[in-house]
């Protein structure tokens, strides 16, 4: 059982960080606006949970202009899908 609990990252103990990881796992990237609306929260509750995945690598931005208008997209970096599919595999193994 312990060792179950240990697979369990804390970075993804948020359902917003849940919904924002499982999106950009099954997504080569999608732009704020997009999880914005996918995940129904604000752009600062948004932007705080993003800001808190990037800061352990698990998520990748890329700034850009669109017709002179900034778009930023996000990513899921190879480290982040790790630790996403091993947090999701020990739930799993949890509810067994």
């Amino acid at each position: 059982m312990k060792d179950l609990l240990n697979n369990l990252d804390k970075a993804f103990e948020n359902k917003v960080r849940m919904g924002i990881m499982a999106a950009l796992v099954v997504n080569e990237y999608l732009d704020f606006n997009s999880l914005k609306e996918l995940l129904g929260v604000t752009d600062g509750n948004l932007a705080s949970h993003l800001k808190n995945l990037e800061k352990v690598e698990y998520v990748s931005v890329k700034k850009e202009f669109l017709n002179r208008k900034p778009n930023t997209k996000y990513s899921a970096t190879d480290m982040g899908k790790i630790a996403f599919k091993r947090h999701i595999k020990a739930i799993e193994d949890l509810l067994k």
